[in-house]
């Protein structure tokens, strides 16, 4: 079971990884929209449109993946105090309750969004250049799909957890050494560990 978890994490780690690439092309493109704009004075027509589609795949694709590393935003000062049992019991409860019926709406209603656009080839109204944008509205469904499979393994490890009485595990990514610390410091209660901590780090960007 543990391996089909892992194996849905890694999917849509590399999925949100490859679809990361998109804030270079987008930096890319930008730049050379504000180099055409103010230092030759002919902004492009597809600037807009692009830098929308780009920044909206990012933010999309990046959903499970984001999922699958627990990274979504909570209440932790509250969540993190609580047993593990505890936290997956309220997880389980949140997400039937609101989780996947959003997600499933989420896939119905995009997949009608994207099938319509499909059958009129869509173009952008926002620019002369009008780019075609029924493939870029096919990545809500797909969205959709993918974090409706992330929502299963997500549910899988509430069970086992409350069965057992821990997480099972889950992968991670490389992250701040000051993430790190705080984390400890919260978990042995030291407030004032974490003060000195956010104090170091404000001292030093101060000094930057």
């Amino acid at each position: 079971m543990q391996s089909v978890l892992l194996g849905v994490d890694r999917l849509n780690a590399f999925i949100g990884k490859l679809f990361a690439w998109c804030i270079v092309i987008l930096t890319l493109a930008i730049s050379y929209e504000v180099f055409r704009r103010y230092v030759l004075h002919d902004p492009t027509t597809w600037a807009y449109d692009v830098s929308l589609m780009l920044y909206g795949a990012l933010f999309m694709m990046a959903g499970a993946y984001t999922l699958s590393r627990n990274g979504h935003v909570r209440g932790d000062f509250i969540y993190r105090k609580w047993a593990p049992a505890t936290q997956a019991k309220v997880d389980l409860v949140l997400y039937f309750l609101f989780y996947f019926p959003g997600i499933l709406a989420l896939i119905y209603s995009g997949w009608n969004y994207f099938y319509l656009s499909y059958l009129l080839n869509e173009h952008s109204s926002f620019s002369p250049e009008g780019p075609v944008i029924w493939p870029f509205k096919a990545l809500i469904p797909i969205t959709g799909v993918m974090m409706l499979l992330q929502g299963v393994v997500e549910v899988v490890r509430c069970v086992i957890c409350i069965r057992t009485g821990d997480w099972p595990q889950r992968l991670h990514d490389v992250e701040e050494m000051e993430k790190i610390i705080l984390d400890e410091a919260a978990s042995k209660d030291n407030p004032e560990e974490v003060l000195n901590v956010i104090e170091r780090d404000s001292t030093t960007r101060g000094s930057l």
